[in-house]
């Protein structure tokens, strides 16, 4: 099964003594050389300037494992999660100053989710050590906790739920992906009761691959939907409030994490291409309204034929192993990043 098989991997993969060689190697020149040279990324009207040292931070003192998941609050400072448990959340504001942390719970911290609950800002956590999704303040203050799914009839043990994102609907409706477990969608209500669940393993369209991020779409004002990270089938998938499949986004070559909408856009960190597995192959890619690949940060220009998009893969060495994007409110781009040296996130500037 290919999940069990890419934990697998990714923890063999963590282990190997040369990851931190192969990172400085597979870095641009004038990163390597420490020449401060201008670097601009993406196509089209989506192009950014690269900061790889926004954060200045005491790394000693404010550590981080993997920089899953990042969010922008009202205030607008920036919230990092890290599964490193000496300071799980880290918030910053825009031009990288640490402001605060806190968590030291949360082993396997992974999806972060912000929502606007009535006029107060609430976090979701999924943690797939824990097997659980966490709802939090901003301070870190537990306000419910969601547990494995068992009304479900599809789960025997809390082992076999592992969450990686949440997306909260304007209703307070919430939705997991259980994108390291049997990949889910289970939708509850605002109390964390049980709705109703939809997707999972299979061979029809409504089915997911590595579930591993789920966003609330409503671009379309009269027509809100799902939109689904089906991870390992190079795609996103979109239902209906009520789980309903409508059709797909393929993302050809691109094994795509959490989409990110912003005004007309969608985001997403690419975390590797198909055709250089576990290299170091990362990439940002932004889609337009028409859900269209418009600009690939790192990666090669979107090309559509009659056939549809062509593959796309990593042509700069740039990122890494790319886990999540966050827009503030300026277009600001932040990029967290999984097993890649333990490095801090960049920040990318809108150029032109």
């Amino acid at each position: 099964m290919y999940l069990k098989t890419s934990i697998v991997n990714r923890r063999d993969f963590i282990q190997q003594s040369a990851i931190t060689a192969a990172a400085l190697a597979a870095l641009p020149t004038s990163f390597a050389s420490g020449v401060n040279r201008e670097i601009v990324l993406g196509h089209n009207k989506k192009r950014y300037r690269l900061n790889t040292k926004w954060s200045t931070q005491d790394f000693n003192r404010y550590p981080v494992k993997d920089c899953h998941e990042m969010v922008q609050d009202s205030k607008g400072r920036i919230i990092l999660l890290t599964n490193e448990i000496r300071n799980n959340v880290i918030i910053y504001n825009k031009r990288g100053k640490l402001l605060s942390t806190w968590g030291t719970e949360y082993p396997g911290a992974h999806g972060l989710t912000l929502f606007n609950e009535n006029g107060t800002e609430v976090l979701f956590i999924c943690d797939n050590t824990r097997h659980q999704v966490i709802k939090t303040t901003l301070t870190g203050h537990v306000l419910m906790t969601i547990d494995w799914p068992r009304e479900t009839g599809e789960y025997s043990k809390e082992e076999e739920f592992v969450p990686t994102e949440t997306a909260i609907a304007p209703n307070g409706d919430i939705y997991v992906a259980d994108g390291y477990g049997k990949d889910f969608i289970i939708q509850y209500n605002a109390k964390g009761e049980y709705i109703r669940h939809f997707g999972g393993r299979g061979t029809e369209e409504k089915h997911l691959k590595n579930a591993h991020g789920i966003c609330y779409d409503d671009r379309d004002k009269n027509n809100p939907v799902l939109i689904v990270t089906s991870r390992e089938q190079n795609a996103f998938k979109r239902f209906t409030l009520d789980g309903n499949y409508i059709d797909t986004i393929p993302m050809p070559g691109a094994w795509v994490c959490r989409p990110v909408i912003k005004g007309e856009y969608l985001y997403a960190a690419v975390l590797q291409s198909n055709r250089a597995l576990w290299k170091q192959s990362g990439f940002v890619t932004i889609l337009d309204k028409n859900n269209k690949v418009i600009s690939n940060l790192a990666g090669i220009e979107p090309q559509y034929t009659d056939n549809g998009l062509e593959e796309m893969y990593q042509t700069d060495k740039v990122f890494q192993y790319p886990h999540d994007v966050c827009v503030d409110d300026e277009e600001n781009l932040y990029v967290a990043q999984w097993n890649s040296g333990k490095v801090l996130p960049y920040k990318l500037t809108p150029v032109g």
